[in-house]
Parts: structure tokens; C-alpha cells; sequence
């Protein structure tokens, strides 16, 4: 398991210079910004940056709608046709894929019609035929749709490792992966640790916060178990930093590393 950290929240006036304090701060990869990577400038400005240092990209956050369930036909091909983009740019950059989340609550959402079909029955089925031909095209690049569930405040379309781990698992591609963040499972899950070890190997990225949405060892949620419980489905890549900091980032970021390395032991 590796920590990484979103881009935004690291001290750096570039992103060369964001890199250099990642090493330093004892992050081995670094979460991109997508909404910086939609011309080709910025894209071969991370590229150069990243093959000059140890750094790794681990997955892309951003930058793209979050309508792959939205009922106007229009708006899900542009969220689909947007994936298409930032998986590409995923291979280019070696990280393993972009995060999407199907809708969220304050979007417009396909009609409830019951008793025929509920929304979330509606959602579910349209969710995973707009996957299966971005799961086929992330294969074939090497990389991965990141499904991330949230909670019930930002979307109740998929609020449970449960719920993401099915869809993954009725695509049975490697090119959807789950992408598990234990502050929406803090307040979704009622044992964390166990939900994890339940999704089991469906698991692609992490996302690290603190119950208070601020870093890790910031509040109270027992990132050793949490860690253990990855461990024991084998997981093995890039955990992320997506929080707000309680002090400056130069002071704040490797002290929660420390903290979190502390935790793997």
C-alpha cells in the first residue's frame, strides 16, 4: 500500500515543485488534478515532471461531470465521452485511472417507477450498461473507471461498498475498479473494516480523510484497522490524501504520513 496525496493540497508554486515535497513529506505518488490536464501543455508538463521524479500518478480526480446516470441522454454520453479523455490521459501518465461518481443528489435523476422499478433499480441497471463500453475501452489502455460510492448527504445513488462492489462485480472487467474513501463509509458503513474486507479484491484507490474531513489522525477513526483489513485482501495500490488540512500543508502532510506509516506497521 502507498499514500498519495491530490495536488491541490501540497505547497509548491509548480508542480515540479509539488513533487519534490511529496518526496520529501514521504508520499510515493501524487492524485491529478483533472481539471489541469485538459490541454497538451499541461499534459506534457506533468509528463515531464513525473519522469524526473519518484513520484508516481496515481489516479486522476476531477475535471469531468458526474452524469453517467443523469436522464438526459445528452449529458451522459458527455460525462462517458469525458472518462474516454482522462483514461487516456491516465495511460499517458501511468496512473490507474480517473474517479467518477454516478450522480449527484443535487442533479436532475431518472424518475422513480414504482412499482415497476424504483429509482435506484433504474440507476443501478443504466449505471452498469454505461460502463460496460468504458470497462472495454479501460482494458484495452491498461487502466481503470474508478467507482466511488459517497455518502447519502452527496449521493445516495451508490452509498455503500456494498453497492459498488455488486456493480463492479456484474461488469467483471478490470477496467472498473471501486474506489473506496473511509470518510463516506465512516458514515455510511456501520463496520468499515469489515466492508472493506467484503469488497475484497473488487478495491482499485483509496481515499484518505479523517472523520472530520480533514487529514488522517486529525479526528477518530482507527486507520489501523482499516489498514489491516486492506491487507488482508491483498490490496496493494495508491491510498489518497482527499481532505482538507488543519494547519499548513508543509507541516501538516508528513506528519500525517508519519502517522498513517505508524498505522501500517
Amino acid at each position: 500500500m502507498k499514500l498519495s496525496c491530490q495536488e491541490g493540497l501540497v505547497p509548491g508554486a509548480t508542480f515540479v515543485e509539488k513533487l519534490k515535497n511529496l518526496e520529501a513529506y514521504g508520499f510515493a505518488g501524487i492524485e491529478l488534478n483533472g481539471g489541469h490536464l485538459h490541454t497538451p501543455e499541461e499534459i506534457a508538463e506533468r509528463t515531464a515532471a513525473l519522469a524526473d521524479s519518484p513520484v508516481r500518478a496515481s489516479s486522476i480526480c476531477g475535471g469531468n461531470t458526474a452524469e453517467l446516470v443523469h436522464p438526459d441522454k445528452t449529458k451522459r454520453q458527455k460525462c462517458s465521452d469525458g472518462l474516454k479523455r482522462q483514461l487516456e490521459v491516465a495511460a499517458k501518465l501511468g496512473a490507474l485511472g480517473p474517479i467518477t461518481v454516478p450522480i449527484f443528489n443535487h442533479n436532475d435523476r431518472v424518475p422513480d417507477l414504482s412499482p415497476w422499478r424504483t429509482r435506484a433499480q433504474i440507476e443501478r441497471d443504466l449505471l452498469i450498461e454505461m460502463l460496460l463500453p468504458l470497462a472495454e475501452f479501460a482494458s484495452q489502455l491498461h487502466t481503470a473507471v474508478l467507482l466511488e460510492p459517497l455518502n447519502r448527504y452527496e449521493s445516495n445513488s451508490i452509498p455503500t461498498q456494498k453497492d459498488g462492489a455488486d456493480i463492479v462485480r456484474a461488469i467483471n472487467s478490470p477496467g472498473v475498479r471501486l474506489m473506496s474513501d473511509v470518510f463516506h463509509m465512516h458514515i455510511e458503513e456501520t463496520n468499515s473494516p469489515a466492508a472493506l474486507v467484503a469488497a475484497g479484491t473488487t478495491i482499485g484507490h483509496v481515499h484518505l480523510a479523517d472523520n472530520t474531513r480533514k487529514e488522517p489522525g486529525s479526528g477518530d477513526i482507527d486507520f489501523k484497522a482499516i489498514f489491516t483489513a486492506l491487507k488482508s485482501v491483498s490490496f496493494t495500490g495508491y491510498m489518497a490524501f482527499e481532505c482538507g488540512l488543519t494547519g499548513p500543508g508543509a507541516e501538516v502532510l508528513p506528519k500525517s504520513a508519519a502517522f498513517l506509516k505508524s498505522c501500517m506497521e
